[in-house]
């Protein structure tokens, strides 16, 4: 019987400093970064949510910037992708779709300066970033078909690059959604 009494008070306690230290760190982040701490979400000018800086979107239009090929289309649900190897059949009837998609909506640019990122998935599915040279790879078509001057979109894409953390890990990436927003004011504003 002590070991039972022992037991269920040793549980309550734990449960109590769990549920504490949980909302005192809420508390602490809704105080510090509210932002950050209820998703980066991004809203338009009639404050409607029309997506996160942490999730990435799909972008078929060709007047925007497209992300990384996502097999579970940005559900952050269902984080994660199939792990295929190279030589699965899967995989490469993917890839070729994209490789294909690519050649129709950019002629203009050779096969040699398609980026690995915008044909293959990140590793979560969800990613909302793709490299700088991913984003200039896709400047000429957008330019041509929004009016944006090349140099104005390469001005974007620098806004929205993100350096490396710490200045040490990872790479500098671009926003796709963040970028797209910009390049639909500027188209606007034309």
């Amino acid at each position: 019987m002590q070991t039972i009494t022992v037991t269920l008070r040793t549980s309550v306690v734990l449960m109590v400093i769990i549920v504490v230290y949980q909302l005192a760190v809420t508390g602490i982040a809704q105080a510090i970064m509210p932002n950050k701490a209820n998703g980066s979400l991004i809203y338009n000018d009639n404050n409607e949510v029309i997506g996160s800086e942490l999730i990435g979107q799909t972008f078929t239009d060709p007047g925007y910037f497209h992300g990384r090929v996502s097999s579970i289309e940005y559900n952050g649900a269902s984080s994660g992708t199939p792990n295929y190897a190279p030589s699965n059949p899967e995989m490469l009837n993917r890839t070729k779709e994209a490789v294909k998609a690519w050649k129709l909506e950019n002629p203009d640019v050779p096969m040699s300066e398609l980026p690995v990122d915008l044909i293959t998935n990140s590793g979560s599915g969800l990613d909302p970033h793709i490299s700088i040279e991913a984003a200039e790879a896709q400047i000429p078509r957008i330019s041509k078909i929004t009016g944006i001057s090349a140099d104005k979109l390469k001005v974007l894409v620098s806004k929205h690059t993100k350096s490396r953390e710490l200045g040490v890990f990872g790479e500098p990436a671009v926003n796709v959604l963040l970028l797209n927003l910009d390049v639909q004011k500027t188209v606007k504003g034309n």
